[in-house]
């Protein structure tokens, strides 16, 4: 499966019955995807939340209409509508291994998994044990389906996009991907505080700076981009970390941030290559804009992806994205569920087993052009 050939685009002959897996941040979204795509049919939603049991999925996507179909809390009840696909956005960064064992068991089950995490699931190699991937890949065999963990970052703006700006390469010298963020509109409690460590004290030991975890999270960007290309890494990746307090006092979506607790954060992972670094994972995230002015910035807005190749020629690309009803955040859950809402016929006519984007034909927005 690994450096399979890409097929053409994956047109359906039938709308493919999708479940949504879940109504938070990312899966009202994809509920409301899902519901805009001609080639795709919702035909259930789940959610972990009791109270929202039996209500409709319109409402829950905050769509303004009715759609017909009734969240529920009842896993098996979903498998039994027996769906061409899962688009699974549930919480996945607290709870890595059981949400592997969640998604393993779907497309064991016959049920095809397009997902936003865990992105330890990313690419296939260097980061679980080879066993793990087996499993998974077994599973698939047995229910003749497929998964993919995608999304925007990791994801898309580190993975495809990057890849496919090398097409244009005579020479590569270096490949750096970067997220440039102001996270104050994020709405994750979890990540924020708990994960990221923002508003607790410089001292406190969140677990994403733990030697070896943001290799476990980010290093699959790199070891991705390294099998596009060919290249083989030097083990372990390289990890730095400037974590930075916050110079004032500042309220977030998520939690509050006192002066002098952690504010901001500029993080890499580092992919070296016979000795000299070649891929570089960077994220630089603030929680108020007026912090460390000397790190990298977006040229607009608040928040971008940044792709920059060193080597002849030398490209820079900068993506930005704004929702109609939000910010950067708020289009970055967008962005995330679209990506897996339009890979589900490529994911769907896919090999059976872990497939990722070098394993996918071009995804496209095809039937999304407004009418």
């Amino acid at each position: 499966m690994f450096y399979s050939v890409p097929m053409p685009q994956v047109i359906p002959e039938k709308p493919l019955r999708v479940v949504v897996w879940s109504t938070g941040t990312i899966g009202r979204h994809a509920i409301a995807g899902v519901d805009a795509h001609p080639d795709l049919e919702l035909v259930g939603v789940w959610t972990s939340t009791p109270a929202k049991h039996g209500k409709d999925a319109g409402e829950l996507a905050e769509l303004g209409r009715e759609l017909g179909i009734k969240a529920t809390t009842d896993r098996d009840e979903l498998i039994a509508l027996r769906p061409d696909c899962i688009v699974h956005g549930a919480m996945t960064d607290d709870r890595v291994f059981e949400s592997i064992d969640d998604l393993t068991g779907f497309i064991r089950d016959g049920v095809n998994v397009v997902s936003s995490g865990p992105v330890i699931l990313l690419h296939r190699m260097g980061t679980l044990p080879d066993e793990m991937i087996a499993d998974i890949d077994e599973a698939g065999r047995q229910g003749n389906a497929s998964l993919h963990v995608n999304g925007i970052d990791p994801g898309f703006a580190n993975d495809v996009l990057p890849l496919v700006m090398t097409s244009l390469s005579q020479r590569i010298d270096h490949i750096r991907v970067s997220e440039i963020a102001d996270y104050s509109t994020y709405y994750q409690p979890v990540v924020m505080r708990d994960l990221f460590g923002f508003g607790q004290p410089m001292d406190a030991k969140p677990m994403l700076w733990e030697p070896g975890i943001l290799s476990t999270a980010w290093g699959p960007v790199v070891r991705v981009i390294a099998a596009g290309l060919g290249v083989t890494l030097d083990e372990p990746l390289v990890e730095q970390v400037d974590r930075r307090p916050a110079p004032r006092s500042v309220s977030t979506v998520s939690v509050d941030i006192e002066e002098g607790t952690m504010g901001s954060v500029l993080f890499r992972v580092v992919g070296i290559v016979d000795g000299v670094p070649r891929i570089t994972l960077e994220h630089v995230t603030r929680t108020d804009a007026e912090a460390e002015p000397e790190w990298p910035r977006p040229l607009e807005g608040d928040g971008c992806y940044r792709i920059e190749i060193t080597g002849e020629p030398a490209m820079k690309v900068e993506f930005t994205h704004h929702g109609e009803h939000g910010d950067h955040n708020v289009s970055g859950m967008i962005v995330t569920a679209q990506r897996l809402v339009n890979a589900v016929p490529a994911v769907v006519a896919a090999e059976p087993g872990l497939v990722t984007a070098l394993d996918l034909p071009l995804v496209t927005g095809r039937g999304l052009v407004s009418k």
